[in-house]
């Protein structure tokens, strides 16, 4: 039960961290539609750092799963 609970939890996670990088992305291409040098600036700062911090927690889960899954096929 607990290795079910855990693999659910982890696949909700890394989806999770997918919107929220896809968000970013869809923010990075919003920035190029302002007219503000400043807002164009403050934009594309915010949705780098969404889309650097929602891959890294994405790569991060995915690695995690794949280890745990070469552990689980060894034994």
């Amino acid at each position: 039960m607990k290795s079910k609970l855990w693999w659910t939890g982890q696949c909700l996670l890394a989806l999770v961290a997918t919107f929220f990088l896809s968000y970013g992305v869809s923010l990075f291409i919003a920035a190029y539609k302002l007219n503000d040098p400043f807002y164009f600036i403050l934009m594309i700062f915010a949705s780098n750092l969404i889309i650097l911090i929602n891959a890294t927690l994405l790569i991060g889960f995915v690695y995690r799963m794949i280890n745990v899954y070469k552990f689980l096929k060894k034994i």
